[in-house]
């Protein structure tokens, strides 16, 4: 076996079909015959549909059909992952605004558009609540939530914090974002009898069919489900939305195929996004620095219909060693669309973390790092077993010396440029990764044909992140092929199965099977070549026959040799094994160092060079894994200084639902990132060594840059995003 594919910074094998549009996406697939439907959504954010005229929209030339609450049939309202507590079209109730009303098709999109505008719908009206502060209702305690419970205790954190030498208590806060990928959501249904296909933009094939087969009452094997590519994922495509049911619904009754993509503004009501948030924290230490106790009360938004959290506070209760511990994750119900997972949920909750112990750092005047180094833990805090291979420390010191973090200065607002102030900050990164799906094994299949390739099947996703290129250099390892050898097939329920792609997950789960499948294929080959009289490794045992380049060799006579092609093209048929693996949850860790620049008079706030260092067990490929860090740092630019979904106060409405006043990052506001990678494969990994990373980058950006801000400024600010007001 080769072993020189792993760990390289292998060029995507998908990229070519991206960026020449060959890569199909779920909106690319044609279906001869399909109708195209586009969603009537309610203008009132709180009351009930008395009435709907539809009659206009029917005349309109082009459309087919318009379905409301009175045509569909009564469904079942799934289990997570679909998240919503109600499935739209099922009755009168309005619980939000964007909520559907209708579904109107026609023969091109342009018409589908047409007639929903011209569909009437008076409604009862009342009163809604669209914000933390102006909630009518106290925040509860929601039920556990996937099996996790909302409040978590460890010691005593009040004695504690009582009898604490140093004490902070401070407050912070996040508003509502929303998820934007490049690619909006799309389905295509498609019915043939009592079975259907579906081409759907999701993060996970079987958990869509699963979601499915509840709501219509079918057998899961009567579904399949296609996503052979997306356009971004980030969470909003890993639970699954109303739009899909309402399409399948819709293309059963008019018994055509039927292709619905939500418009930019539907997917700031339709797809879930990070919910507000409001953190209190109480933290008590020593004088040396070392954490005694830390309390936090967390208020995250929820809706009326279900009370799912999704901002969890993991970091809290794991990262640091502190003895007494207690959090509790309280919601408020709100008249606004449900929330759900945002890369990376624990990043609102993490901000609050990471600012606080920068703030006490600084109360202690003490260095950051050193604060952070003084309460480093390798043990589990949960549960008191020990931590497989972290190299969290050795983050800290790769990333501190890079950056040059001996030359920062020890008072705030003492460096100025020009017209702007100069600061420097730094926050742990840490993220949680899943099993995916949880107690249940994934499995993949490699083939090697009679021509000497190999296919690799498995129904996982590429959701931008590199799923076919790591995939195709694990199966080109096991097997000893050359990467060009090797083409991995996925998205589709039709293949062996594998859970979604979230929680950092992807990586931790599909390596797994898929090497153990090729090295089960590349024995079967060898015992196929050395069984075969007419090779040249006739006879020879098979622990002495080591295969590189598409060949299989003697181990010690490297003439005795022989090809995939020419032994499978002996044998007449593929050689095809499988391999199935669980794996196991964790965490991965990390710290990023920054500078940030603020503009004396006008406030404004650059990043202007950034330092990361990453423990993430072995790493697959650098070139992705870097990718990843851009990608989390951007986001996470965003996260801290622009990301911001404004709601109408007295409708409840979004009024910023379009990419021209929802301001993220540009190429602009990306600044120089320098990466590092720890590297040392983690011995407890059913991956090859290597553990979920995804979603660790963003995580302590934003308190990064607050924490720079204020070593910039003087000013701290605790309300994101940091906008110049604040600053002024």
């Amino acid at each position: 076996m080769t072993g020189r594919l792993v760990g390289r910074p292998v060029v995507r094998v998908d990229g070519r079909a991206k960026v020449t549009g060959a890569a199909r996406y779920p909106a690319d697939d044609p279906v001869p015959g399909a109708l195209h439907g586009f969603l009537v959504t309610s203008t009132v954010a709180r009351g009930e549909v008395v009435g709907i005229d539809t009659s206009d929209a029917l005349a309109h030339p082009g459309v087919v059909a318009v379905y409301t609450h009175l045509d569909l049939p009564r469904l079942t309202v799934p289990p997570f992952p679909y998240v919503k507590g109600f499935i739209p079209l099922q009755g009168t109730a309005v619980h939000h605004a964007g909520q559907p009303v209708a579904i109107v098709l026609a023969a091109t999109v342009e018409q589908a558009v047409e007639g929903a505008n011209l569909v009437r719908v008076d409604y009862r009206a009342e009163r809604p609540t669209a914000s933390i502060d102006a909630a009518t209702e106290p925040p509860h305690l929601p039920l556990p939530f996937r099996g996790r419970p909302n409040e978590i205790a460890r010691g005593d954190a009040e004695s504690a914090l009582a009898a604490a030498e140093v004490r902070l208590d401070v407050r912070y806060s996040s508003p509502t974002r929303h998820h934007n990928p490049i690619e909006p959501h799309a389905t295509t249904a498609e019915w043939d009898g009592d079975s259907l296909t579906l081409h759907e933009t999701t993060q996970g094939v079987n958990l869509t069919r699963v979601v499915l087969a509840t709501a219509f009452g079918l057998p899961p094997d009567r579904i399949r489900v296609l996503a052979p590519f997306l356009g971004g994922g980030f969470g909003a495509k890993g639970p699954i939305w109303p739009h899909t049911i309402l399409t399948v619904a819709a293309a059963r009754l008019a018994r055509r195929p039927v292709r619905l993509v939500l418009s930019r503004a539907q997917m700031f009501t339709l797809t879930g996004h990070r919910s507000e948030f409001r953190q209190h924290l109480r933290v008590g230490a020593t004088r040396q620095g070392k954490l005694t106790a830390i309390a936090e009360t967390t208020a995250a938004q929820l809706t009326r219909t279900e009370e799912s959290i999704f901002n969890e506070s993991d970091s809290t209760s794991v990262l640091y060693d502190c003895p007494d511990v207690h959090i509790r994750q309280e919601g408020v119900p709100l008249d606004i669309a449900t929330s759900s997972y945002m890369r990376s949920p624990e990043t609102t909750a993490h901000f609050g973390l990471e600012t606080a112990l920068d703030e006490l750092a600084w109360l202690l005047r003490l260095d950051p790092v050193e604060l952070r180094r003084r309460n480093h833990t390798e043990v589990d805090q949960e549960t008191g077993s020990r931590i497989s291979g972290k190299h969290l420390l050795h983050c800290y010191r790769i990333a501190s010396e890079a950056f040059g973090w001996f030359r920062r200065t020890s008072r705030p607002g003492a460096t100025k440029e020009g017209d702007e102030y100069v600061g420097w900050g730094m926050a742990t990164e840490t993220h949680t990764f899943a099993t995916a799906p949880a107690a249940m094994p994934v499995t993949a299949s490699v083939a090697v044909g009679v021509d000497g390739r190999a296919v690799v099947r498995i129904a996982t996703q590429d959701i931008g992140t590199g799923t076919y290129t790591v995939i195709s250099q694990v199966a080109g390892d096991a097997l000893g092929m050359p990467l060009d050898a090797v083409t991995a097939v996925i998205g589709d329920t039709a293949l062996p199965y594998s859970g979604v792609s979230a929680g950092s997950a992807t990586i931790a789960s599909v390596t797994g099977p898929v090497d153990k499948a090729a090295r089960a294929a590349r024995d079967a080959v060898v015992a196929l070549a050395v069984a075969d009289q007419r090779s040249p490794l006739a006879g020879v045992p098979t622990d002495e026959v080591v295969t590189a380049h598409g060949h299989m060799f003697h181990v010690r006579d490297r003439e005795r040799r022989d090809s995939y092609r020419a032994v499978v093209g002996r044998h007449g048929t593929p050689v095809e094994a499988t391999g199935s693996v669980q794996n196991t949850p964790g965490h991965s860790y990390g710290t990023v160092f920054l500078e940030v620049r603020v503009h004396a008079r006008l406030g404004s706030v650059r990043v202007t060079r950034v330092v990361t260092a990453h423990d993430m067990g072995r790493v697959m490929n650098r070139r992705t894994a870097r990718g990843q860090v851009l990608g989390g740092v951007t986001w996470g630019i965003g996260h801290a200084l622009m990301e911001h979904t404004v709601y109408d106060p007295r409708t409840a409405r979004v009024v910023n639902p379009n990419l021209s006043t929802y301001l993220m990052p540009v190429s602009a506001d990306a600044p120089a990132v320098e990466t590092h990678f720890v590297d040392r494969p983690d011995p407890g990994s059913t991956a090859l060594g290597a553990r979920g990373f995804g979603e660790t980058p963003i995580t302590g950006v934003p308190a990064a840059i607050g924490n720079a801000v204020y070593h910039a400024t003087g000013r701290r600010v605790r309300d994101l995003p940091i906008t110049r007001d604040k600053l002024l």
